[in-house]
């Protein structure tokens, strides 16, 4: 199977990377399916995941603005780091490909800018997979040592990370269950470190916030779309208890915890979790 060469779109005043991954052996139109990253990562890691499912879906895989290969402009725009903005971009992005509705497939920071969508233009989505979310609850003084913590890891990020020896599997490490493969492990290293600075750190006081804490659990209560909510049962980042509290809010959500798996439970064990999606989205068809 062979990846369409990537190419760059202008929203909202932001050169936008994006790609198209289609099955080579079924060439006719399908329903489309979008994938956003999450936080410090590009369109890279869904990559797997997407061949994957190009034989029923066109699937569409793009850098959220200030990540991976959406390079921000020099000249500062209007825009704030506000998840909400990024649901916007989203919006815009499909006007741009006159995309009418989709399937959304999201995972972590990118879950929420997922849910954000759908409760913005639920008319816009036919089905929401949200991977590795959930509600949190707020502390001041943790969330207030993460955001100092978060600043400090976003200054100090230099290319030459990428010469020590096994400085991605180190990186990684926090997030992972399971090992998984060195050129991904390489890959999130990297887009970690290209990301750009104002994006990253922006993102991270939007993302752990008292206004996410307040806002989320309204947002996940409210989505009238048929919505599935994946979690890695070991995962350190988002703990699946988080999942399950947002999935309990809605009957339109169904929860699945994946075996085994942190933070990455599709490239963990992408045997399960793409058994979990099928499933989902042929039930969902019914």
């Amino acid at each position: 199977m062979r990846q369409e060469t990537g190419q760059i779109i202008t929203v909202r005043g932001v050169d936008h990377y994006y790609e198209w991954i289609r099955h080579p052996e079924n060439s006719q139109p399908k329903s489309v399916m979008v994938f956003v990253h999450g936080w410090g990562g590009s369109a890279r890691y869904w990559d797997k995941i997407a061949r994957k499912l190009s034989q029923d879906f066109d699937c569409l895989l793009y850098d959220l603005r200030g990540f991976g290969r959406s390079r921000l402009p020099q000249t500062p725009l209007n825009l704030t780091y506000e998840l909400e903005e990024y649901a916007i971009d989203l919006a815009a992005l499909l006007d741009a490909l006159n995309l009418e509705r989709i399937y959304l497939h999201s995972h972590s920071m990118g879950a929420s800018v997922g849910a954000l969508f759908v409760d913005l233009y639920p008319e816009r989505v036919e089905r929401a997979i949200l991977v590795c979310n959930g509600i949190f609850e707020y502390d001041e003084k943790a969330f207030s040592a993460f955001h100092k913590f978060g600043k400090y890891v976003v200054l100090f990020r230099y290319p030459w990370f990428l010469k020590i020896p096994f400085a991605d599997r180190l990186f990684m490490a926090r997030f992972l269950h399971r090992d998984i493969a060195k050129d991904e492990r390489r890959n999130f290293l990297e887009d970690f470190i290209l990301a750009d600075y104002e994006a990253a750190l922006g993102t991270i006081y939007t993302s752990v916030s008292k206004k996410a804490v307040e806002i989320m659990p309204q947002k996940f209560a409210q989505l009238k779309v048929p919505t599935l909510l994946i979690s890695g049962e070991k995962d350190i980042i988002i703990p699946a208890a988080m999942g399950r509290q947002a999935a309990a809010l809605n009957p339109h959500i169904e929860y699945v915890e994946i075996p085994k798996t942190g933070h990455f439970p599709m490239l963990e064990d992408s045997e399960t979790y793409l058994k979990e999606v099928e499933k989902f989205l042929q039930k969902a068809v019914v």
